[in-house]
């Protein structure tokens, strides 16, 4: 009854701050008023949590004494109802129309280049004229200017957060351009490649244990240039037939096998990037796609011929709403394949959290992955460690690398993903894996003018050089416009029951797989 009677007030307290005018001394978007909204929300569904989980074990208590509680005895409670979230439901989020911040709430995430259409997939075959010789190394940079978050952006978000509730899924909610980073979800996992050297040298490894050793080394070292900058920002969600190319040239001595390939982790300057001679180089190449708009899923393949292995990967981003940080699971899984050993390495990913996202935003990785190969009876478990509320540090990863079969394990790691890493191994050898002294291999991405019109940076290129003008009326101007495409393209495909089909990849199972990869061909 309290519960009902609070929720009453909260919602007559919502009601009052929105019927304020929207400027002049005390108006709707004073705030401590938008604070109050958000954290009164926050609160309620907090102790509404609270309520259900007393209700939950005081249900199991019952049952294990008498039995006679019957499930339907408990008066659920519904959650809060405010003004705003049945707003929010109903699809109609009010545009903001504050003269400092005039940003317009669109429901649904992104779509193509102005005046050009989204085709489905007719017959191009998978090679569509992405031609190897064209590609130039890139000279972007992945750094974002660390200034946080606007006096007039603040005020913005906390409209935003205030008709968002707990554990809501932000899927279909876009956030505003300021937050936005210049390049696309699909380019970023092609950035977890920065080190393909220690990639390539998985397969060097002399016996089962040194390669999925080797994996971890890089796995763990994937991480740190893939999410560059100390704010977080979010790169651009991808449309749906959205891919990105690129390939990376790594000099062949630069691969090694494991426990020699010290040198290449010495105290290297990252500045020194490799350039070499293609002759003496390893090729790897790489294509992301986006399969889906809802759940949004993107996938990315990776292979080497030359080494005889490859990487396949499909990762629906799920996000979702935590009061002042907002949470990112990737669900889905990858799968490294060693030809030459006949090896499937099965790997996932960890969840990502953006913290502070009033102040100055910054990202951690969360959770615990798992990397196996069945064949060999070795796996390994991952655990990114969040920052605990008091003390602590950031950052900190740990794992430890088993052999099942035997229950041994063969070795340990800890450190900080985007820091230091101490690997120590069974016969008590240890090693130091500096990130920041990693040398960084460029990819190489053929320029905008060569691109295809569905190509990430090909799409996104008014947005990003509107961001890098500082411009973000325009930039969100013209996300708005790929988004209304995008929209149009799917009430289309759904007037005419024709359902996508991606480029690239073909659904199989609960997953998704590269067309023409490296094993059929072997």
């Amino acid at each position: 009854q309290i519960m009902s009677q609070v929720e009453g007030q909260q919602k007559n307290l919502v009601q009052a701050i929105e019927a304020l005018p929207g400027s002049g001394p005390l108006s709707a978007l004073d705030q401590d008023l938008l604070l109050l909204k958000a954290t009164s929300a926050a609160t309620l569904s907090c102790l509404g949590e609270c309520l259900t989980l007393l209700q939950q074990s005081m249900h199991q208590v019952g049952q294990q004494h008498s039995r006679t509680l019957s499930a339907e005895g408990i008066l659920g409670w519904p959650g809060t109802k405010s003004h705003s979230t049945e707003q929010l439901k109903n699809g109609a989020l009010s545009s903001l129309s504050s003269a400092s911040a005039n940003i317009t709430w669109a429901i649904v995430p992104c779509a193509a280049q102005d005046g050009q259409a989204l085709q489905p997939n007719t017959e191009h075959s998978a090679s569509e004229l992405i031609l190897v010789e064209d590609e130039v190394t890139d000279t972007e940079d992945n750094e974002e200017e660390d200034l946080g978050v606007m006096d007039d952006q603040r005020s913005v978000i906390l409209h935003l957060i205030s008709q968002l509730k707990l554990g809501m899924d932000l899927t279909r909610v876009v956030l505003p351009t300021f937050i936005l980073e210049k390049r696309s979800l699909l380019e970023m996992y092609a950035n977890f490649m920065a080190h393909p050297d220690l990639f390539l040298s998985i397969a060097a490894g002399a016996t089962p244990e040194e390669r999925i050793i080797c994996f971890v080394e890089y796995y763990l070292t994937a991480f740190h240039e893939g999410r560059k900058g100390a704010v977080a920002k979010k790169p651009y969600n991808p449309i749906i037939g959205e891919t990105f190319h690129c390939s990376w040239d790594v000099p062949k001595d630069k691969v090694k096998a494991f426990r020699t390939n010290g040198a290449a982790t010495a105290s290297k300057d990252p500045a020194k990037e490799f350039v070499q001679d293609q002759a003496a180089c390893y090729k790897l190449r790489f294509v992301a796609e986006q399969v889906s708009h809802h759940p949004p899923v993107s996938c990315f393949y990776c292979e080497c011929k030359e080494k005889k292995m490859c990487v396949n990967a499909h990762v629906w981003t799920k996000s979702k709403f935590m009061g002042m940080s907002i949470g990112v699971s990737m669900v889905g899984e990858g799968v490294l394949y060693l030809m030459e050993h006949e090896e499937e390495y099965v790997f996932t990913l960890p969840s990502a959290y953006a913290r502070s996202i009033l102040t100055i935003p910054w990202v951690e990785l969360g959770g615990k992955v798992n990397i196996s190969c069945a064949r060999t009876g070795y796996s390994a478990t991952v655990t990114f460690h969040t920052k605990p509320f008091y003390g602590g540090k950031v950052h900190r990863v740990t794992a430890e690398v088993k052999h099942n079969p035997t229950n041994t394990i063969v070795c340990k790691a800890q450190g900080e993903w985007n820091g230091t890493l101490e690997f120590t191994y069974s016969n008590g050898e240890t090693r130091v894996i500096d990130t920041h002294k990693l040398p960084v291999i460029r990819k190489k991405i053929r320029p905008i003018a060569k691109q295809g019109p569905l190509e990430s940076r090909h799409l996104w290129q008014h947005v990003t050089n509107s961001l890098k003008e500082g411009n973000i009326d325009a930039a969100t101007e013209h996300k708005h416009r790929l988004e209304e495409r995008q929209r149009a393209e799917e009430r289309q495909r759904v007037a005419l029951t024709t359902p996508w089909k991606p480029k690239y990849f073909a659904k199989e199972g609960d997953g998704w797989l590269y067309l023409n990869p490296l094993w059929k061909a072997h």
